[in-house]
């Protein structure tokens, strides 16, 4: 019910009026972001409060420059066709074109009226006034009072441009929030995009056979919902291929989250993978979701999954089989959709053969297996591998580096037990010992590595002692190497006498090694 009849009220009822409409208003817009359904409640206070109908919020279109009509409210039929006016058209385009309200007491006598809308009464009367933003007009506020009220138009006017001042404010915060989504969703874009190139399959570095095997696995597998147990020794690159696997899937726009199975105990494992309720233990003062939760929609990265105990392996189990857990301290249920890639460098078999580890729950992660190549099994992967992680570190540091020729060539020679791994950090001790920005042989050497010429290779027979690509020294290491560290026959290899060699030995600096 109107707080006002048609005949009008005292001027005191008025005020009154006009005090709680301006309160539900300002209700009103304080309480939704969604700007349409902020429009109609605006429209309905003022309906109930000031009995004015058919209500319009007319806002300009960024685009056309035109007078969108945006919302109007108190009508039965809605109206579905697009109705826009230009500045200067009609008597809503007037308002917008000059930035002062029009009151007109009966909408037939007002040659300028449009009735593009189809909903006025012809013979009531009409209020219209500019919404601000400043100084600039950004759209026009138009009711009609109910059948009957025609005093006091010009305090109804003057409300409405209260009201129409409040909407702008409105107006400018809902395009200042509309204009941070869509910067947010821009930023997200470039970040997914970004990400998408930095774990693609371009830049996972390998062109040996075995590399490529895995390229072509993880392509396939991505596809697909499969959970996957990634094999191989430590600093491999697991990690690297399991975001591989996650952001080039269908759930690359959900979560990736990891979780080292080997660095928490089992109390603590279960409490981050699966979440705990309040109180459910000493500190856990709120309740808290788990990795698996949190990755809703996503993948869960278990590193080290051979590590965890067998009365933990029968709860993950579970959420394999099921797609279900329960919070610990807990007693519901909670689902989750949730893909699962997980990681180990233990011989899972043994351990399952030594009843270490569950048989069900190994069947259940080994659907698809991917054995990653040790590096000493993919040594002409080196070179590459070393120069992208020189890159890396001179981008950390600040500074161009590069890597000499025969710092390679002992690079290419050692064994590599550490993997990757082992090898980043060998060229990051060497950049600390370097000084300008050529990582050389002797910074090499300082971080430990021997320079070796490795036999097992088969390098040493196919070793061209000629080659002028070697230097004195790494020609004396190879002799020394082919003919098994003994100095008399290395001297024949190179037509030196022992002597020599001896004077080489000592004057390059090379460690005797005894075979």
């Amino acid at each position: 019910m109107s707080n006002l009849s048609a005949k009008g009220n005292s001027e005191l009822d008025l005020l009154r009026a006009e005090l709680e409409t301006l309160y539900q208003v300002s209700r009103v817009l304080s309480h939704s972001l969604n700007f349409k359904e902020t429009l109609d409640g605006v429209l309905h206070a003022l309906h109930e409060g000031m009995a004015l109908e058919r209500g319009m919020v007319s806002l300009i279109d960024a685009a056309s420059g035109e007078l969108q009509v945006s919302l109007v409210y108190g009508v039965s039929d809605t109206v579905t066709e697009e109705v826009s006016y230009l500045p200067g058209e009609g008597v809503v385009g007037t308002i917008l074109k000059t930035g002062t309200s029009i009151v007109v007491r009966c909408i037939m006598d007002e040659p300028r009226f449009l009735s593009r809308l189809g909903i006025y009464n012809p013979q009531g009367a009409f209020v219209g006034v500019p919404i601000r933003q400043g100084k600039k007009v950004v759209g026009v506020l138009a009711a009609q009072p109910v059948p009957g009220i025609t005093e006091n138009l010009d305090e109804y006017q003057h409300f409405l441009e209260m009201v129409a001042n409040l909407i702008g404010q409105s107006v400018r915060l809902s395009q200042e929030v509309a204009q941070e989504k869509r910067e947010i969703v821009e930023e997200r874009d470039v970040l997914r995009r970004s990400v998408r190139g930095q774990y693609g399959f371009d830049n996972i570095i390998g062109h040996t056979q075995p590399m490529r095997r895995i390229f072509e696995q993880v392509r396939l597998v991505a596809k697909w919902n499969t959970t996957v147990l990634i094999r191989g020794e430590t600093g491999t690159g697991k990690e690297l291929i399991a975001n591989a696997i996650h952001y080039n899937s269908p759930r690359a726009r959900g979560s990736f989250v990891k979780l080292n199975c080997a660095a928490l105990p089992e109390t603590l494992l279960e409490s981050e993978l699966f979440g705990h309720e309040k109180g459910a233990f000493t500190g856990a003062v709120a309740q808290r979701k788990g990795r698996f939760e949190q990755a809703e929609g996503g993948t869960v990265f278990l590193d080290e999954i051979g590590e965890i105990s067998a009365s933990f392996q029968a709860k993950l189990l579970r959420v394999l089989q099921e797609g279900e857990l329960e919070r610990v301290g807990g007693t519901k249920t909670v689902k989750v959709d949730v893909r699962v890639v997980a990681a180990t460098h233990r011989d899972l078999e043994a351990e399952v053969e030594m009843g270490r580890f569950r048989e069900d729950l190994y069947y259940r992660l080994n659907v698809m297996p991917l054995y990653l190549p040790p590096l000493r099994e993919r040594m002409e992967d080196i070179p590459e591998i070393a120069r992208f992680l020189v890159d890396k570190i001179g981008t950390q540091q600040g500074r161009p580096l590069t890597l000499s020729d025969t710092a390679l060539r002992i690079l290419m020679h050692h064994d590599w037990p550490g993997n990757v791994r082992e090898l980043e950090n060998c060229l990051e001790r060497a950049s600390v010992m370097t000084e300008g920005n050529l990582i050389d042989r002797d910074a090499i050497l300082l971080t430990g590595i021997d320079e070796k010429v490795s036999a097992s290779r088969g390098v040493v027979q196919n070793l061209d002692l000629d080659d002028p690509n070697l230097d004195e020294r790494e020609k004396v290491i190879a002799a020394l190497e082919q003919a098994g560290w003994v100095q008399a026959k290395a001297a024949r290899l190179l037509d030196m006498t022992p002597r020599q060699i001896a004077y080489r030995i000592q004057t390059l600096n090379i460690k005797v090694r005894q075979i």
